[in-house]
C-alpha cells in the first residue's frame, strides 16, 4: 500500500464546503478552556460537514493563533457563532426544533452505542468544560443525555476526543 498525498484526497475547497449540504448536527461548546481543543473541534466539524458550532461562555473565539494551530483553516469553512449564555441558546435551539443532547455522565444517560438517533430532528450536541463538564442547568434542560462508554480507570475523555467519537457516531447513524 502507498500512502496518499494530500492532492490525491479529492477534498473540496472552502467555497464548495459553504455550498455543500450539511449534516444536521450542531455542536455547542460550553466554557471550553483549551484553545487547542476548540481548534480540534473545528477540524472534526469540517470533516463531517457539521452545520454549525456555537461557542459559549469563556470559550475562546477565532481568530486566535492557538485555535488556528489545530483547526488548520477549519474556522474559515465551518459556520460558528458566539453566544454568551448557554441556557439561552439551548432554549432557542429547542424552540427551533433541535434535539438537545448533553454529552455527560448522568443518571439515566443513554450509552452512545445504544442511542437511536431521530433523523427527523437536528442533533444539538453540547460538550462542557474540561474539568466541570456540562453544567447542571444545561443538563436539566436537555432532551437527552448521552454517555460515551468507558472501561478503564479514568473518569473522562478529552473534549476533542469526545466530540470526534460522538460526531462520528451520529454521522454514521444519519448516513446509514
Amino acid at each position: 500500500m502507498r500512502k496518499l498525498r494530500n492532492e490525491e484526497l479529492d477534498r473540496i475547497d472552502v467555497e464548495a464546503f459553504k455550498q455543500a449540504g450539511k449534516t444536521p448536527i450542531i455542536i455547542v461548546l460550553d466554557n471550553i478552556r483549551s484553545l487547542n481543543n476548540i481548534g480540534s473541534v473545528f477540524r472534526t466539524a469540517d470533516a463531517f460537514l457539521v452545520e454549525k458550532i456555537y461557542l459559549c461562555g469563556i470559550t475562546a473565539q477565532p481568530p486566535h493563533k492557538d485555535i488556528h494551530k489545530t483547526a488548520l483553516g477549519a474556522t474559515d469553512s465551518v459556520d460558528w457563532e458566539y453566544v454568551e449564555n448557554t441556557i439561552d441558546l439551548v432554549e432557542r435551539l429547542k424552540a427551533e426544533g433541535g434535539h438537545i443532547i448533553s454529552v455527560e455522565q448522568a443518571e439515566n444517560a443513554t450509552l452512545l452505542n445504544s442511542y437511536t438517533l431521530d433523523k427527523s430532528k437536528k442533533q444539538v450536541l453540547i460538550f462542557g468544560n474540561e474539568v466541570k463538564g456540562v453544567v447542571q442547568n444545561v443538563v436539566s434542560n436537555s432532551d437527552e443525555v448521552l454517555e460515551i462508554p468507558q472501561f478503564g480507570t479514568k473518569h473522562s475523555l478529552n473534549i476533542a476526543v469526545s466530540v470526534g467519537i460522538v460526531v462520528w457516531d451520529c454521522w454514521s447513524k444519519l448516513n446509514a
